[in-house]
């Protein structure tokens, strides 16, 4: 009885040493699986950015090669014909779509007939800009201009959508003086304002032979201004000296961290009443209908209002404005494009996305509504 408990024992301690050994066959087994997969992992993790630095390497020769602006150009007339012609895609059925197309290309080619070979059509020239503080974009803006000059005619015209609402007098000042040269080289030049304007970018509108503008455009405030904060009194009160050396008795009057004296601050307000001044008389010789003195006070109007006051001449948008002249003109829309580096390419797109979302987070939190 006894040797028959001892065997049963011993049998029962084999299994469970048996079960034992197996599993720890079967751990040394994954152990081993999991270090080649990681061992895997990393090599093709290797591979992978060795890749993405040859892609990198060859990206960035290949944008050294192709460095510069490049000049994109829009065929707006057939731009608005395929728009047309998905939107009929979509409503007709097949039947009357067939039918329309072939009507559209009869009708193409009787005016390809009626019009002699040697008559060539007008163009239009599509211009943008959209302005900011320092008006960054003239540095595309001279070369849409200089590149359209030198392929345009007498009969062509030209058309800048402007989005503008002022800034630093010298920078809007040259964006003005890129604007003249469309007036000198004699081509009829409009400006469209869409939304805004005012300050330098009246300043640039008012170079055109006829300004229009949307019925709530911002345009106007023919003015000058000047701020900026003092910390005088601060620093004073934590024993922080200011010093500020200079040769010449106006070379800087009021700063920020000095104490600006009457005189000072006189000598300013001169500046900005002759800055003014020339401001004036820009626009005066440019609108010579315009009451400048009713016009010059630093108020900005809509649309309606300044069609009053003549700061424009129409009330129309851009578009209503191409879509007038689409069956008359060759229009082109040309604009110049800096190509941005890989790596502010990819930093900005993430920039967007993140924007993005904050702006979708923001507009769940309030519901307010703005007019």
């Amino acid at each position: 009885m006894s040797s028959n408990l001892i065997i049963g024992a011993s049998s029962v301690f084999q299994r469970e040493y048996n079960t034992a050994d197996k599993y720890e066959f079967e751990l040394h087994n994954m152990s081993e699986f999991f270090f080649a997969y990681g061992l895997f992992f990393a090599k093709v993790l290797t591979a992978l950015i060795a890749l993405v630095f040859a892609v990198a390497i060859i990206a960035s020769a290949r944008q050294k090669k192709d460095e510069g602006p490049e000049l994109k150009v829009t065929n707006l007339n057939q731009k608005y014909r395929d728009l047309q012609m998905r939107l009929r895609h979509a409503v007709m059925n097949k039947k009357q779509f067939k039918q329309f197309a072939k009507q559209q290309q009869k009708s193409i080619k009787q005016q390809q007939k009626a019009t002699p070979k040697s008559t060539a059509r007008s163009k239009m020239f599509v211009l943008d800009f959209d302005g900011d503080i320092k008006a960054t974009e003239v540095a595309t803006l001279r070369d849409e201009i200089t590149t359209m000059l030198s392929v345009a005619e007498p009969q062509d015209e030209v058309l800048l959508k402007l989005d503008n609402s002022g800034g630093l007098v010298h920078e809007h000042g040259l964006a003005a003086s890129q604007l003249q040269r469309i007036k000198d080289a004699k081509l009829n030049f409009t400006v469209a304002v869409d939304k805004v304007a005012a300050s330098g970018g009246y300043m640039m509108a008012c170079v055109a032979d006829k300004i229009i503008a949307a019925p709530f455009a911002i345009l106007g405030s023919i003015g000058v201004l000047a701020q900026l904060p003092n910390f005088n009194r601060m620093l004073d009160k934590h024993g922080i000296d200011f010093e500020q050396h200079t040769a010449g008795e106006y070379k800087r009057t009021v700063t920020m961290f000095g104490k600006n004296s009457d005189k000072e601050r006189e000598k300013l307000k001169l500046d900005l009443q002759e800055t003014h001044r020339l401001f004036r008389e820009f626009v005066a010789g440019n609108r010579p209908k315009l009451n400048i003195d009713e016009v010059a006070t630093g108020e900005h109007w809509y649309g309606l209002q300044a069609l009053d006051r003549r700061l424009i001449d129409e009330v129309k948008t851009s578009d209503e404005f191409l879509v007038d002249a689409i069956n008359d003109y060759d229009i082109y829309q040309i604009k110049m494009e800096i190509k941005k580096p890989l790596q502010e390419r990819i930093v900005g797109g993430l920039g967007s996305i993140s924007e993005g979302l904050r702006n979708r987070f923001a507009a769940q939190q309030n519901d307010s509504k703005y007019l």
